[in-house]
């Protein structure tokens, strides 16, 4: 086995002493999971099939139930790392593939710039490192059930907001006249709405039929939704002619928050990876 050391999530493994470490201290794991963790290590994002596994725990002519034997050496990871199949952090099953490390990858001794780092996407990743959004390894686990709910809400709020700016135009019309900006805010509202109602059904299809690479997807256009999801943080103050000012910054406030609600349980398992 390659003397590496890997850092991820709080974790340090180190190939050459065959010891796995959580804030320094020693995490008590046997030499075949240690084997199969650091193969997904060794390629953070890859699919690292069964059959390679097999193979590497295992030499030719050894008689083995290699099925079980798999399945407890990955068993065995994921409980050294808290892990939990159905909202993996760690690692990932594909079905009748193998599995998949989804986490950021730090190859220890290594410039930030060259190190192994794995997300959903470019744009995800390029996010992911900021330190005001949280990383999988931040947040909570949570029962998928859990987390998709809350997320699909989310998506029908927004729809609501869509379809009830277009269902009282000539009330927002009016609402907007005395801004010298008037005709452009109308139209950004009219624009924005009936472009992203269908962005909303989207997410939610998405999110229910649990669409492959459903995470993947949803970090990748994460950037430009929450630019619009702000912009939209402000609709509130369109309900000025019901509410009084007050109720309307409190919504906004809670509004601004939405959209990194949406990105953490994304992350938290409300869709495939």
């Amino acid at each position: 086995m390659a003397a590496r050391r890997y850092r991820f999530g709080g974790f340090e493994a180190d190939a050459a002493t065959g010891e796995l470490r959580r804030q320094g201290v020693r995490v008590r794991m046997h030499a075949q999971p240690f084997q199969v963790l650091m193969m997904l290590l060794e390629r953070p994002g890859e699919v690292v099939t069964r059959e390679e596994i097999s193979k590497e725990l295992w030499p030719d002519g050894t008689f083995v139930d290699y099925e079980h034997g798999v399945n407890s050496a990955v068993n065995r990871v994921r409980e050294a790392l808290g892990d939990k199949a159905n909202s993996p952090r760690f690692v990932e099953t594909l079905a009748r593939k193998g599995y998949r490390f989804v986490a950021p990858v730090e190859r220890i001794g290594e410039s930030p710039v060259a190190a192994d780092v794995v997300e959903a996407s470019a744009a995800g990743e390029a996010v992911e490192r900021r330190f005001w959004l949280a990383t999988p390894e931040d947040l909570p686990r949570s029962s998928h059930v859990v987390v998709r709910t809350l997320f699909v809400l989310l998506q029908v709020m927004y729809v609501a907001f869509y379809v009830g700016a277009l269902a009282n135009l000539g009330e927002i019309n009016e609402l907007l006249s005395p801004l010298s900006y008037a005709r452009a805010a109308f139209l950004v509202i009219v624009v924005t709405a009936a472009v992203l109602i269908p962005v909303r059904v989207f997410l939610v299809c998405m999110v229910l039929f649990r669409a492959p690479r459903a995470r993947h997807k949803f970090l990748g256009i994460w950037p430009g939704l929450v630019v619009m999801d702000l912009l939209w943080a402000l609709s509130p103050a369109l309900l000025l002619h019901h509410i009084n000012m007050g109720l309307a910054i409190a919504a906004m406030a809670l509004l601004v928050y939405s959209p990194f609600a949406q990105r953490a349980l994304m992350l938290m398992g409300a869709a495939e990876s």
